[in-house]
């Protein structure tokens, strides 16, 4: 039960799949609208290309937070890691905003949550290897090269990775609400983004999500044998 409520990958997916319904249909505002769900950036002047890259990066930068992130703790320290992770990361989505209201008061939250999503990023990113092999070559330059440049140390391995999988460019400028710009670092060396390229980044990521799976839960049962491995030598 704590690992349903905890893991978002379902609901991501079905998001970026709604925008995508939108797109497709060629009602631009509907997807404009719909992509406030996933995204805090300024969503009313963006184009289709617009809609689309900040969709990608969401589910991107989303199945870290949402889906491996989550695995791996729940993996080294069962329910209560499960649980830990989801505070720290839920304190981070309420506070640790780049606002004047924010600013200050949420630096803790925003440092923790970076933190405590590290290993989950580089999982997510080395997941996302074994997921898309063919282009697994132009993924591990994209990270090499890019990552290192986003603002933030663990969105931008897996956008990065993502860039590099999937052929195509994400990054640029963003707008947010109070019309403050973010200038990102370019990454992949691919075409921008389609439309197209919501439902390839979906796929992507609910293979990433189950890689993820099957080896956490596999470092959850070796864990749990030595535990119990040694529980036994101790009594004995």
């Amino acid at each position: 039960m704590a690992t349903w409520t905890v893991l978002g990958g379902r609901s991501l997916e079905r998001e970026a799949l709604a925008v995508d319904a939108h797109l497709t249909a060629g009602d631009l505002p509907a997807a404009r609208r719909r992509l406030t769900h996933l995204v805090g950036r300024d969503t009313s002047t963006l184009q289709e290309s617009g809609v689309a890259r900040a969709v990608v990066e969401s589910v991107a930068e989303n199945t870290s937070d949402a889906v491996v992130a989550p695995l791996v703790w729940g993996a080294l320290g069962g329910v209560p890691g499960l649980l830990g992770y989801r505070a720290a990361n839920t304190l981070d989505a309420m506070v640790g905003h780049h606002n004047d209201r924010y600013e200050r008061f949420g630096w803790a939250a925003a440092r923790f949550d970076d933190l405590v999503n590290l290993p989950g990023s580089r999982f997510a990113g080395a997941a996302t290897l074994l997921a898309s092999p063919r282009t697994a070559r132009a993924a591990v330059r994209a990270w090499r090269r890019d990552a290192g440049a986003h603002p933030s140390p663990n969105a931008g391995v897996v956008e990065a990775t993502f860039a590099g999988a999937l052929g195509i460019r994400l990054g640029g400028t963003n707008r947010y609400y109070g019309n403050r710009l973010e200038h990102r670092v370019l990454m992949g060396d691919g075409r921008a983004v389609r439309p197209e390229d919501i439902g390839r980044a979906a796929r992507l990521a609910r293979r990433v999500g189950i890689i993820s799976a099957v080896v956490s839960a596999s470092g959850a049962l070796l864990v749990a044998r030595r535990t119990a491995g040694r529980r036994a030598i101790a009594s004995g």
